[in-house]
Order: C-alpha cells, then sequence, then structure tokens
C-alpha cells in the first residue's frame, strides 16, 4: 500500500453531517418557486455541486442571486443547531494529526461558512490547508481545488488520500492524480461511488487509520 501522508477532506456529508441544515435551506428558500412535489428525494443527488449550480438546476432560473440569498439567510439561522460531526471524525482527525499527517478541507461551500462549520465542531486546528469555492475559477469536479490544496501543503499527489461523500470528489481527485475514499454513510449511496471509481470506500471514519498505516486509538 502506498505511504499516505496526506488526507484531504470534503467537507459537508464527509466529515460535517450538514444534510439536513442543506436539505432544510433548500426547501425554504424554493418554497414558491418549485412545484409542491419538489422534496429531499430531488435535492439529494446534486449535493457536492456549488450552490447557484443546484438552485439554476432546481428553479430554471439563471439569476439565482436572490435565492442564494435566501438560502444563506436561513442556512446561517439554523446553522449552529443542526451541524455535528459524524461519528469518530474528531478523534480521527486528531489521531492523524499527532501522527503528523498533513490535513486538508477541499469544499464547495464558500469561506465563512467552511470555517464557521470547522470551528463549531471544534476540529478547525487540525486542518493546514483549506480550499473553498472563494479560491477557484473551476470547482470539483475540475482538479483545481485538489491540485491547490496539494500545493498549499507543499505535497505530491501520489502521497495524498482524497475523503468524500459525493461523485464529484472521486471526479476531482482522480484528475488531480490523488488517490480517492468513498464514504459509504453518504447520503447518495455508497454504489453511486463506486461506480464513480473510488479507490477505496470506508464505512466508519476509524477505517481511514488503517488505510493510511495507523493502529486504531479510538475505541
Amino acid at each position: 500500500m502506498a505511504n499516505y501522508q496526506t488526507v484531504l477532506f470534503d467537507l459537508d456529508g464527509t466529515i460535517l453531517d450538514t444534510n439536513e441544515l442543506i436539505i432544510q435551506s433548500f426547501l425554504h428558500a424554493l418554497k414558491d418557486i418549485v412545484p409542491a412535489d419538489f422534496t429531499r428525494e430531488h435535492i439529494i443527488p446534486s449535493m457536492g455541486l456549488p450552490l447557484a449550480v443546484q438552485l439554476q438546476q432546481f428553479s430554471g432560473i439563471e439569476d439565482v442571486a436572490e435565492l442564494i440569498g435566501a438560502y444563506r439567510k436561513i442556512n446561517l439561522q439554523l446553522h449552529d443547531d443542526l451541524v455535528r460531526p459524524f461519528p469518530y471524525v474528531p478523534e480521527v482527525l486528531e489521531q492523524l494529526h499527532q501522527a503528523g499527517l498533513a490535513l486538508g478541507v477541499v469544499t464547495t461551500k464558500m469561506q465563512m461558512t467552511t470555517e464557521r462549520g470547522l470551528k463549531h465542531v471544534g476540529i478547525r486546528e487540525y486542518m493546514s490547508a483549506i480550499v473553498t469555492l472563494d479560491d477557484v475559477d473551476r470547482p470539483k469536479p475540475d482538479p483545481q481545488p485538489v491540485e491547490l490544496a496539494l500545493e498549499k501543503l507543499g505535497v505530491l499527489p501520489g502521497t495524498a488520500l482524497m475523503v468524500g461523500d459525493s461523485i464529484v470528489d472521486i471526479q476531482s481527485a482522480a484528475a488531480a492524480g490523488v488517490k480517492s475514499v468513498g464514504v459509504a454513510w453518504s447520503l447518495k449511496g455508497e454504489e453511486k461511488l463506486r461506480e464513480a471509481g473510488a479507490d477505496y470506500i470506508i464505512h466508519d471514519m476509524r477505517e481511514l487509520l488503517t488505510l493510511v498505516g495507523l493502529e486504531r486509538e479510538t475505541p
């Protein structure tokens, strides 16, 4: 197995359980725009894409500035009540950090909400590089965000893993020459990640420790 020295993480749906926050924010912002039968099942498949792209898809409207405003307003109001880390995330990040691995976040969120989420659950200190939608011209599935994170950390693609819950995470990693890890707790389903070409699938964050050659300390 390769000697992985770096782990990059998607944020929403991967290390932060923001699923309900995202779904409720979309339903609120689109309340008078979409048909009455529009539900969470319409939202889940595109989670991971940039907010503006999703809102354009759902609404059929090109200029979604007003919808973005409505989404972000309710998102910030509900944020701290609905955001929590997935099981074992803080413990695993601490162990990876203590073992000397370089850790980073690669997300299609904007910087403000990325920082807020990481600080809210107490894992900001472990991240040595953060790449958000604000930092790139071409978001995932383009390789640019992953490449920028590698550049910030000063590491080579072959030493890194990219962990994500979305097809775009797998595609961005592959295009950047980085091995990908799909998380089976993805709302999109484990099979979608396998079909997208994920190099590894984990069902529990602690399995990441084994992948990078560490012993589990978390019970």
